[in-house]
């Protein structure tokens, strides 16, 4: 009766101890950054990264890997064995359009995008100082110089460019940034003609020291509803990017449920809508059947566009 009792009290310990160990999370988790510190994707995983500390009971640690735009950070995504103890807070371009554009160790397949958490606010900015402070002064401007200047964060931006430089005649010279922290300094003080921007703008324009050229987007942005859209300036194409949070395509199901519920939670923050709207960053969440639906599409026309366009 003793023995009996005794493997009873085992088994329960063993499944107690099974339980624990397989407990979503039950360790620190990393939230990696695709740029520099200091800008838009940074403030905003800063403060995204204190409340999923709170709602997951575990540290949630930024770690910055930049470099191509954010691509250097998705590569060692997809090949982390970590599964959803690594995340990526990101853009939505290094997953669907930089593995078209150029050679990349992974393609959109190696990952499972749990949520969406904003729509990013893509412009071309220039500075303060030049003499110019909308697209038709800029391009008057560059037609007048055998070269322009510009800052550029990701491969999609020089994509971008490229497409406008070939309809206006324009001869563009390249500055490789690492994010809006690498490239706002630039802009300021006008050591380039125009830049990317993906958000790190939005601390610049409201006192005249940056002037948004152009939304990239389908249609005007909310935070700058007078600055004409691409497609309004007559180039045939437009982008409508996505911040989202990404793991590698082998993590389980169960961990993603918990990382999304964690998210949508996130969302709801009076702190991480705060943030959000400084950047006037519009707060979207999408789920993870929606994003698949969503990037599939981005993808046939990414691969449309660049063949029409790319070099």
């Amino acid at each position: 009766m003793n023995l009996m009792r005794s493997l009873v009290l085992l088994c329960a310990l063993c499944g107690s101890c099974y339980a624990l160990a397989t407990t979503f999370p039950n360790r620190p988790l990393t939230l990696m950054i695709g740029f520099d510190p200091g800008g838009s994707t940074d403030v905003q995983a800063q403060v995204l990264a204190t409340i999923l500390t709170e709602n997951l009971g575990q540290p949630v640690n930024v770690l910055h890997q930049p470099g191509a735009g954010g691509a250097v950070a998705a590569a060692m995504l997809a090949n982390s064995p970590e599964q959803g103890y690594v995340m990526m807070f990101s853009s939505s371009h290094p997953f669907t359009f930089t593995p078209l554009a150029s050679s990349t160790s992974y393609d959109t397949t190696d990952f499972r995008f749990i949520n969406s958490l904003a729509i990013q606010q893509s412009v071309l900015v220039s500075g303060g100082v030049m003499p110019y402070s909308d697209w038709a002064g800029f391009l008057a401007y560059a037609r007048q110089r055998p070269e322009v200047t510009f800052a550029s964060q990701t491969p999609q931006d020089r994509f971008v460019v490229r497409l406008i430089a070939q309809k206006e005649n324009l001869n563009i010279r390249f500055v490789p940034t690492s994010g809006g922290s690498g490239s706002s300094p630039l802009v300021l003080s006008g050591d380039v003609d125009f830049a990317y921007s993906g958000g790190s703008h939005t601390a610049y324009t409201d006192d005249g020291q940056m002037n948004v050229l152009m939304a990239l987007s389908t249609n005007r942005l909310e935070g700058y509803p007078d600055v004409p859209a691409i497609r309004e300036l007559g180039y045939a194409f437009s982008d409508d990017i996505l911040r989202v949070v990404a793991v590698p395509s082998n993590t389980p199901d169960e961990q993603v449920t918990i990382l999304a519920q964690a998210l949508e939670k996130a969302a709801r923050d009076p702190r991480f809508q705060a943030v959000s709207q400084r950047l006037r960053l519009p707060i979207a969440v999408y789920s993870e059947t929606e994003l698949d639906d969503i990037f599939r599409e981005q993808v046939e026309g990414y691969r449309h566009l660049i063949q029409a366009f790319g070099e």
